[in-house]
């Protein structure tokens, strides 16, 4: 996200380069789990430009639990994440680049296969410290545009705990992050809006409020949702903000000092 162009800023967060010279603002960057069916972001973690996607993704990866299905993609696969990961009881189901090293050690019934990473080619061929994974190969027959072969690599080893088919179609939930970074940055934010906040500090208030927001108009959809017993896919996040803002007015109304009398 681009923050007000201050000295104080830039030297907190950084800049990135560009053409010529640098880009007009500083940036931070962030990482954060989704709940696929709420939109809900969870966990976020800010860093300064520099700092790596997979570096700020081991933080976020202490935020999921043994009730969680983690889906990731492949730019964050590696033996040392996944080892992390699992450390969370969370079970997994991530993407792998297709020339990742993945021998058969079994086929399933399912047509998914048994296999090993390893941290190093060392432990390869010493065939050590190896974590044994399911691997789900499969192509999208007839979809514009779409790469020749997909493979996932997930903690559940056999498939009465996720058939190859239903893993294959729920990975593809994955992509409702897109859509929950697009409501916090254009929805709420604004389109190509610069935080306002002119220290550190409070970019980092002004940031972790528009969090909260978004929570909070989720939170409200999700409700809604239940009530009317349909998919909170089905609700406009866009209209659910304009209602939000039409009601606004009222609850200013309300002084804070007023809920001290509150028993």
């Amino acid at each position: 996200m681009d923050v007000a162009d201050e000295q104080v800023n830039e030297a907190a967060f950084g800049r990135p380069g560009a053409s010529r010279g640098s880009s007009a603002y500083p940036q931070f960057r962030f990482v954060s789990l989704v709940e696929s069916g709420t939109h809900v972001l969870f966990g976020t973690r800010m860093g300064t430009y520099g700092t790596g996607e997979n570096s700020l993704a081991k933080e976020v990866l202490l935020s999921l639990d043994s009730g969680m299905l983690c889906l990731a993609d492949r730019g964050f696969f590696g033996y040392e994440m996944w080892r992390q990961a699992l450390a969370t009881k969370a079970q997994l189901l991530w993407r792998m680049k297709k020339n990742a090293r993945l021998p058969c050690d079994k086929r399933l019934a399912d047509d998914s296969y048994l296999s090993r990473i390893y941290a190093c080619e060392k432990d390869r061929k010493s065939q050590t410290n190896a974590i044994r994974v399911r691997v789900i190969e499969y192509r999208l027959e007839g979809v514009a545009d779409a790469e020749p072969i997909y493979r996932l690599v997930t903690s559940l080893l056999e498939p009465r705990q996720g058939s190859a088919q239903e893993l294959a179609a729920l990975y593809h939930e994955r992509w409702e992050i897109e859509t929950a970074l697009d409501e916090l940055k254009t929805h709420l934010r604004g389109a190509k809006i610069v935080l306002r906040s002119k220290t550190p500090d409070l970019v980092r208030q002004e940031f972790y409020g528009l969090l909260m927001a978004h929570f909070a108009v989720r939170a409200l959809m999700h409700e809604a949702a239940l009530k009317a017993d349909v998919d909170p896919d089905r609700l406009s996040f866009i209209h659910a903000v304009r209602v939000v803002r039409r009601k606004l007015p009222a609850f200013n109304a309300i002084s804070p000092c007023a809920q001290e009398n509150v028993p």
